[in-house]
């Protein structure tokens, strides 16, 4: 009597990120940290943010780098005086 026993992936992680409060959740512990307004990406941030700035990870960088005329490096035109 030999029994065949299916094999169970156990993941930690969900198959498809569960949003809570705003954040992406991958785990129950990313799920935790949300409810509690903690950014699962940055949880040394604290709540709302508020140590945001000694957190080195949550240091962000533009994802837009604009050149030319929109970079605002150049004189401003003058508004036409109205008459």
């Amino acid at each position: 009597m030999s029994r065949e026993r299916a094999a169970v992936a156990i993941s930690t992680d969900y198959k498809t990120p569960v949003y809570v409060n705003g954040f992406a959740c991958k785990n129950c512990t990313d799920v935790d940290n949300a409810k509690k307004h903690i950014d699962p990406q940055h949880p040394k941030s604290g709540p709302y943010g508020i140590n945001a700035e000694t957190d080195p990870s949550a240091q962000r960088q533009s994802s837009v780098i604009f050149s030319g005329a929109l970079s605002g490096n150049w004189p401003q035109l003058k508004q036409p005086s109205p008459k």
